[in-house]
């Protein structure tokens, strides 16, 4: 698996099956990009590409799939918008977790109902208290906690789907973690048009207060990673060895890139 490094190709070329692209350069594309589609009632899925992904998209053929049927892709990670750089194809950074508030705040302009859609229901419930408070007009109208072994792609899935369309529900933030979550987002997709869906991983536990994001200074010098890790070593300590094992691979694929992109 592979990254295209086209930044806003509307998806990877017909002959790299095994890629992926990142679609959405800036945030102020993708805010327009969405607010057009909610205006014409239109659906979407949107993911997050970081490195634990790419890991992830190499081993597993189903993920990979799923992926290549987002509407919408965006670089979560440094390493994702250095990488893209140094490729001569830009893009800024927007994790999952940023991009909460903006399409929050945009929901509620619009008057578009809002599902949450993972997590535990103690969170999702303090998570839509939050939302709604700090979005003047933004309506939660569904929160919805799977249980423990949820299929994306089975019954219960289709049981979801089905409240969300009853709901009306133009924006669903998925809180399930990789792959899950995408794999949900794609599926639905295809059975709630109207919907879209965004990945946000642990997003809503950080509104919650469930969990503590790394202090904004940590951010600021690409070290979220790090404040993670030390949170939670026994469980993300192997994850970030094998981000760092494919940096070398993805290093050379966006020197060659540059060097194609060069003669464009």
């Amino acid at each position: 698996m592979q990254i295209e490094w086209v930044a806003g190709s509307q998806g990877p070329a017909p002959d790299a099956p095994e890629n992926v692209v990142v679609t959405v350069p800036t945030m102020d594309s993708l805010m327009t990009d969405i607010a057009a589609h909610f205006e014409q009632g239109r659906g979407f899925s949107l993911a997050t590409l970081n490195l634990d992904h790419v890991v992830k998209l190499a081993d597993d053929a189903a993920f990979l799939d799923a992926y290549r049927k987002h509407s919408h892709v965006t670089a979560d990670g440094n390493p994702i918008v250095w990488l893209s750089k140094l490729a001569r194809r830009p893009v800024s950074l927007l994790a999952g977790a940023d991009l909460i508030a903006p399409l929050a705040q945009l929901a509620g302009k619009m008057d578009v109902p809002v599902a949450l859609l993972g997590s535990t229901q103690d969170t999702l419930d303090a998570a839509a208290s939050a939302l709604q408070d700090r979005h003047p007009g933004l309506r939660v109208v569904l929160c919805i906690a799977p249980p423990m072994g949820f299929d994306p792609e089975g019954a219960l899935a289709d049981s979801y789907i089905t409240q969300l369309n009853d709901a009306g529900v133009g924006l669903c933030f998925l809180a399930l973690g990789a792959p899950k979550q995408e794999l949900l987002a794609a599926y639905a997709s295809t059975k709630a048009p109207k919907t879209g869906f965004v990945s946000i991983g642990a997003g809503l536990d950080f509104i919650a207060a469930k969990q503590t994001r790394a202090p904004a200074f940590m951010r600021m010098i690409a070290a979220e990673w790090l404040w993670r890790m030390m949170t939670n070593p026994k469980r993300l300590a192997a994850r970030y060895m094998a981000c760092f094992a494919v940096l070398p691979r993805l290093f050379r694929s966006a020197m060659k890139a540059r060097r194609a992109n060069a003669s464009d």
